[in-house]
């Protein structure tokens, strides 16, 4: 693995890749005439969201590993809408959600350790049927922060001046469902020595989403 030059800090952005910036835009006119309706059943039911292998974040030549992520209902959050809101005609359906945590974290640099915060405890989610069908995790601001220690000391922000929308493709399953992400998104970093220079972090993990209330009846978009 190469070394990226020295540097005090690195401070700029990025414009969310134009897929996420379109679905964060999902209540406007123009693209709602474009979308087909959607439907999240069972309506009302509680889901869980649980990483599948490991959730791994790409930072230049930098990457780091999470082998555990689990999203859980509570407090009113990661519930389907009640019926007839579990059905939009002209697009999407969603609702708040717990923030998935992201825990057991390590690089592929030597002598060097991972950490990454989840600021925001309550992100949204949007569904939205299609082919491919698309589950949508809205990241606040600043909400995703990765720390690394060790040889080298980097703090890296997820988009730190507005919402990230963070895309993946959904698959109905029995009795799991399944959405994978595979997205890019702006970062803010900052470090010395050993520190990424780029402006922009790769996302990749597979979640298995499970019905909470009843793991029979699996939640599915159409």
């Amino acid at each position: 693995m190469s070394v990226p030059r020295p540097r005090s800090r690195v401070r700029s952005y990025l414009a969310v890749a134009a897929t996420g910036a379109l679905v964060l835009a999902w209540g406007g006119p123009a693209l709602a005439a474009q979308q087909s309706p959607t439907t999240v059943e069972p309506a009302g039911a509680a889901f869980t969201a649980e990483l599948v292998g490991s959730a791994v974040f790409t930072a230049g030549d930098v990457t780091i590993t999470c082998d555990v992520s689990v999203s859980s209902p509570g407090g009113g959050n990661n519930l389907v809408p009640e019926a007839p809101d579990n059905h939009n005609p002209d697009g999407t359906v969603g609702g708040p959600i717990n923030a998935p945590d992201f825990t057991d974290c390590t690089t592929d640099v030597v002598f060097v350790g991972a950490t990454v915060t989840v600021n925001d405890p309550v992100w949204q989610m949007t569904m939205r049927h299609g082919s491919p069908s698309v589950a949508t995790m809205v990241v606040p601001a600043s909400g995703i922060v990765v720390n690394t220690t060790g040889l080298a000391s980097c703090t890296t922000t997820v988009n730190p001046d507005a919402e990230a929308p963070i895309e993946g493709d959904w698959t109905n399953g029995d009795p799991a469902s399944s959405l994978a992400f595979d997205t890019t998104t702006a970062v803010e970093i900052e470090g010395g020595f050993g520190c990424p220079d780029t402006d922009e972090a790769g996302f990749t993990a597979t979640y298995e989403v499970t019905n909470a209330d009843d793991p029979s009846a699996p939640i599915t978009v159409s």
